[in-house]
């Protein structure tokens, strides 16, 4: 055996051949006797009552087991708390079919369960539905003069409100030698990954359940359905190894979960049900938002005032927010600030969290800003950010526990030929195309939090590690093999790591790039206990030569236990484990910050961006012709899988900027578009030259491990770096997104 350091190496995906053969199976997908298949009925007005619903006729049709309505739904427990999972906003948590109550459009009102999906969707088109309609609001724009501030809850601890004013704002600004002033707009925008919301029941008799989700959160589940449906947690398993794209949209329990329960338990059968891809629509969304910014600058470029205010969409029921106008000043150390955020409740179902929520929407008004002073100063825009640069976060006054920003622009800026731009707006053509770059700066928290994991050792010296945690698809799986290998010395195909199983040991949900340092810190420590509890078997052998030795003293290579300042004194693991009889060693061993030196510093990961635009002149269509990130994210675990997470942010920024929008007509108060058709996102024709640089940085303080999360970090920079270059490549600023070609005819 000869273990070779796995971590830094880019090990391809460990699960990569399953899915790309369609061996992995997803929530939709598993096998269960006698299965019956639940379609969802959703309500075709925006707000009001059912004075009626008729389900008589379809009861009739041959394979129709059951129709639930909130007339026949079964009891639930729907416990007293103010949230019903951990990702809940401060409000109440919506209860699918609890009355006959129409809150949004799209809502479901009942489910037809079948024998087959097909008489399902069948029967669902036959329901007789009356309403009684009522006035509703929709309309962000209109209802502005509602908006209102939220309320706190849980929730702010992970998104925290604005810092409260420093300084005087409006003194510094009226004094300032640059004025800008610009309102931003962005659209709705909705999930749609590849695998639609589907849940799989197993009933196992005496209301235990099995369930397959479509979820990022085992566990989260496994909470939600124990305390709705009043059932023991033990008596509830959430499995999902296999998530076909999330990024926020499995965060949260969705309806098809509660559903495929409930007709689970009321008639004893297995149960799956799944949604279809108009109804994806119907669930939350990224909301539009309207930010305000006014910055003020010296005749240097130090920006010396910051006013960013940001008023978002929100359900009439939750309370849900977002860190938009947080970061300019984590960024930009200006003395003077009023940072200002609020939400309009609408007749809406609640939004969710979409990769990068709030730090894609705020980031994107900040640096346009920031691009606007450069103009107006005449200086490079690379230049003003390094005139505003600071080892601290101002916003908290707090010096960053690490920051190579500066190298991921300066090498950045190299690699990409940034040198090579004239100033001047409209300056650079190729051909019939105008020629615009533009460059943006990323930021997003380094978060940890709590995780737990488990450790055994077989007797053929193979380890098994434990976690509840998923893998949406970003390398969970992979990294957290390389870590366990590196830290017992063992070669990766002697490390199995079972996940996403609430069964197993605690793991939190799996989003805001918190995983690898919450999970992988839980995994190193608990190979670090077995690897404790090895050395202790090994000091027991008889005439151990490691007798006298200390922990400190050894290291674990290839399956031995060395003595470092000697390594001819070594003793097998083989060895050890057939002393202790073939018995099993494990250890179960949590992560979490330490509460009193993790507040002490700011942590963050930073990028910068640089973009290359091509838009027709006659024809206003816009190209994204390369792009590049620059990423400075602590010590990368796997190059190649970090790089795909980096890449893939890039194409969803892309998106975001030119492509992704939904419609709402405010008459129907319906979306329009909720089709791939018509909902546009980027094809492979879309994306051209993308690059990713990582920066080099090593941050002891974050975690042992020295990590940060790079899932959301590869989308904050993109929109805005794209908005810059069309402005470079145009001269037109454009302040709405997505951006499309009209503005520019």
């Amino acid at each position: 055996m000869q273990n070779k350091p796995s971590i830094g190496k880019p090990i391809s995906r460990l699960e990569g051949h399953l899915k790309v053969t369609g061996s992995a199976k997803y929530a939709g997908e598993y096998d269960a006797p006698d299965l019956l298949y639940g379609y969802v009925v959703n309500s075709t007005i925006a707000k009001g009552k059912i004075r009626s619903i008729d389900t008589a006729e379809i009861k009739k049709l041959s394979g129709v087991i059951e129709v639930f309505t909130h007339e026949n739904k079964p009891s639930t427990a729907w416990f007293d708390f103010q949230y019903a999972d951990m990702d809940a906003p401060p409000g109440k948590v919506f209860k699918p079919l609890n009355d006959n109550e129409i809150k949004y459009n799209g809502q479901p009102i009942a489910l037809v369960v079948a024998e087959t999906f097909e008489m399902a969707r069948y029967a669902a088109t036959k329901i007789k539905v009356i309403y009684e309609k009522e006035d509703f609001e929709t309309d962000l724009q209109a209802n502005i003069g509602k908006a209102r501030d939220p309320k706190k809850g849980l929730a702010s601890m992970l998104k925290p409100p604005p810092p409260k004013p420093t300084g005087d704002f409006e003194k510094e600004y009226e004094n300032s030698f640059v004025k800008t002033d610009g309102k931003f707009t962005h659209g709705t925008e909705h999930h749609n990954p590849m695998e639609m919301y589907a849940t799989t029941v197993i009933y196992e008799g005496k209301d235990k359940l099995k369930i397959y989700d479509k979820t990022q959160g085992t566990i989260n589940s496994q909470m939600y359905v124990a305390n709705v449906f009043g059932l023991k947690m033990k008596n509830v398993q959430v499995i999902s190894p296999f998530v076909g794209g999330a990024f926020g949209s499995g965060l949260r329990p969705q309806h098809q979960l509660f559903m495929a329960v409930m007709a689970s338990l009321a008639l004893k059968r297995n149960v799956r049900v799944t949604l279809d891809r108009a109804q994806m629509y119907m669930i939350g969304h990224r909301p539009p938002t309207l930010q305000h910014t006014k910055f003020g600058a010296d005749a240097n470029g130090k920006v010396n005032a910051i006013y960013h205010k940001a008023t978002g969409e929100t359900s009439r029921f939750e309370d849900y927010v977002e860190i938009v106008v947080n970061w300019a000043n984590m960024l930009y150390p200006a003395e003077n600030t009023l940072l200002e955020h609020e939400i309009v409740p609408l007749d809406v179902y609640s939004p969710i969290d979409m990769r990068a929520p709030g730090g894609s929407t705020g980031m994107h008004a900040i640096e346009v800003t920031m691009d606007e002073i450069a103009y107006q100063l005449n200086i490079d825009p690379l230049q003003l950010r390094l005139i505003n640069y600071s080892e601290i976060d101002k916003s908290s006054d707090k010096e960053y526990s690490s920051k190579e920003l500066k190298e991921c622009y300066l090498k950045g800026a190299k690699k990409f030929g940034w040198d090579q731009r004239n100033h001047e707006p409209r300056s650079m053509k190729r051909g019939n195309k105008l020629i615009g770059y533009g460059m943006a700066t990323g930021i997003w928290d380094a978060n940890r939090i709590l995780g737990r994991a488990e450790a055994i050792m077989y007797s053929d010296g193979k380890v098994e590690i434990k976690s509840a945690v998923t893998d949406i698809g970003t390398g969970t799986l992979t990294i957290m093999s390389q870590i366990a290998a590196d830290e017992l010395g063992l070669p990766i195909d002697y490390i199995k790591f079972s996940y996403a199983d609430s069964k197993m040991p605690f793991a939190p949900i799996q989003g805001g790039s918190f995983t690898t340092a919450t999970i992988g810190s839980a995994v190193q420590n608990a190979c670090k206990s077995l690897n404790k509890k090895l050395f202790k078997k090994a000091q027991g052998l008889k005439d151990s030569v490691l007798k006298d030795a200390k922990l400190k003293d050894v290291v674990f290579k290839d399956g031995f236990i060395i003595l470092k300042n000697n390594p001819q004194i070594k003793i097998n693991v083989q060895d050890i484990l057939a002393a202790n009889g073939g018995k099993l060693i494990k250890t179960t061993n949590s992560a979490m910050p330490n509460p009193l030196t993790y507040g002490k510093k700011a942590r963050a990961v930073h990028s910068a961006v640089f973009v290359e635009v091509e838009v027709d002149e006659q024809l206003g269509v816009i190209e994204v012709t390369r792009a590049l990130t620059a990423v400075a994210a602590g010590k990368i675990i796997n190059p190649k899988t970090a790089e795909s997470q980096v890449l893939g942010g890039m194409i969803w920024g892309i998106s975001k900027a030119l492509h992704e929008e939904t419609i709402l007509d405010h008459r129907l108060g319906k979306y329009m578009n909720a089709n791939l058709a018509e909902y546009h996102i980027p094809v492979h024709a879309d994306i051209n030259d993308l690059q990713v640089l990582f920066i080099e940085e090593k941050d002891e303080f974050v975690n042992d491990l020295g990590v940060k999360g790079v899932g959301e970090i590869g989308g904050i920079g993109m929109p805005p770096a794209i908005t810059n270059a069309i402005f470079h490549a145009t001269g037109k600023r454009i302040y709405e997104l997505p951006i499309h070609f009209d503005r520019l005819i």
